[in-house]
């Protein structure tokens, strides 16, 4: 059946009835469904279908040894276009027509809020969105749990690193968005405690329609240091613009950059652009689980890097979460279970249980970006 049959049919489904949800969504039979809402199509796609296929990749190795209690896990993904009422519509799709027994790698802060009403209600967990601000994190606390470090502490590690090489005067360029915005503050507030002057700003449309006249602001700023806070395609054309413009600026960006997609888009251009990363790195020959993932990675054709390590570690929590709650699979025991979490996965600590806003790690390491899309740690 079709998304567009599944959209048909969500009016009857709703009428089934809240108990008859719950009681399919907590079966012990047949597939075991996790839901994802997240942006599917246009600019901002790419990385996230790359997170999405690093998620496949820990399911499907567990699909291969059996399951979970004998069921397959299976990912139903529906596109949200990063739109709030979509996102929300979504969920409710996921939670009451699909039986999600639980959610997984939404993206962006309005959609996470958009769909808090619909996850809430239902008792479904959500696991591992990304690119969600703090405020955000904080309203979706017994409802969401975040396997990447906030936006907050990811900020400080970038001007802390700023600071320690000397420089002063900074520009911001952020998505045009809630979430952004909240970020842009973060930013002003932090720079003040580093004695660094944020003395630009330019905000970046999602699609990056107006890209070129942020470009062209930046360049005319006496910036020594630019933070970028964008997904990868749009960042990377910032940068191009910003350079093609005389602009000669250090980079520094979030991890929502994509630093391994951007570096392939930018080329030589990329070079020494410094990237806040919340995902331990994948190409350590030292570790077990990243030489798992990149055997598994490689076989699936499924582009190496930070994004899709982030979206197989996720699925590994989630995974770790679920074997947690023995045969008996709920949405409450799951609930209790990713409370309780205190799990390692490829070197990075998971706790849910002592950590501010069901985050459960605080791990930030600072890379530099390569041509060929690795990174110099």
């Amino acid at each position: 059946m079709d998304r567009r049959s599944f959209i048909v049919g969500t009016g009857a489904s709703v009428a089934l009835g809240a108990a008859r949800v719950a009681q399919a969504a907590e079966s012990s039979s047949g597939d075991i469904v996790i839901g994802q809402s997240a942006v599917l199509s246009g600019p901002l796609a790419p990385s996230v279908l790359v997170m999405q296929g690093g998620s496949r990749l820990a399911f499907d190795e567990v699909n291969a040894q059996g399951g979970i209690a004998e069921r397959k896990i299976r990912l139903v993904s529906l596109d949200d276009t990063l739109d709030s009422a979509k996102a929300q519509a979504n969920y409710k799709t996921l939670v009451q027509q699909h039986n999600a027994l639980a959610c997984f790698l939404g993206v962006g802060a309005a959609p996470t809020l958009g769909g808090l009403a619909p996850l809430r209600d239902s008792g479904t967990p959500l696991v591992g969105a990304t690119a969600v601000s703090d405020s955000v994190r904080e309203k979706s606390e017994g409802v969401a749990f975040y396997t990447r470090a906030s936006q907050g502490r990811e900020v400080e590690a970038l001007l802390q690193q700023i600071s320690t090489v000397g420089l002063t005067r900074i520009g911001f360029a952020w998505i045009r968005s809630p979430g952004g915005a909240e970020v842009l503050a973060q930013l002003k507030k932090a720079a003040q405690k580093f004695k660094i002057e944020v003395i630009s700003e330019v905000a970046v449309a999602p699609d990056a329609s107006d890209v070129e006249a942020a470009g062209k602001a930046m360049a005319a700023q006496p910036v020594q240091a630019v933070i970028v806070y964008h997904t990868a395609a749009p960042g990377a054309a910032f940068v191009k613009t910003v350079l093609a413009n005389g602009g000669a600026p250090s980079f520094y960006a979030l991890s929502i950059f994509a630093g391994d997609v951007a570096a392939k888009l930018l080329g030589e251009q990329a070079r020494g652009i410094a990237v806040s990363q919340v995902t331990p790195y994948p190409w350590d020959n030292a570790n077990t689980d990243s030489i798992r993932y990149r055997q598994a990675a490689e076989k699936a054709k499924v582009p190496l890097g930070y994004q899709s390590y982030e979206g197989y570690i996720a699925a590994r929590v989630l995974v770790d979460a679920m074997r947690q709650c023995g045969g008996e699979l709920s949405r409450a025991r799951l609930r209790t279970a990713l409370g309780k979490l205190k799990t390692r996965v490829a070197t990075l600590d998971i706790d849910f249980g002592t950590n501010r806003s069901n985050t459960g790690t605080q791990f930030i390491e600072l890379v530099q970006a390569r041509s060929d899309g690795r990174f110099v740690r």
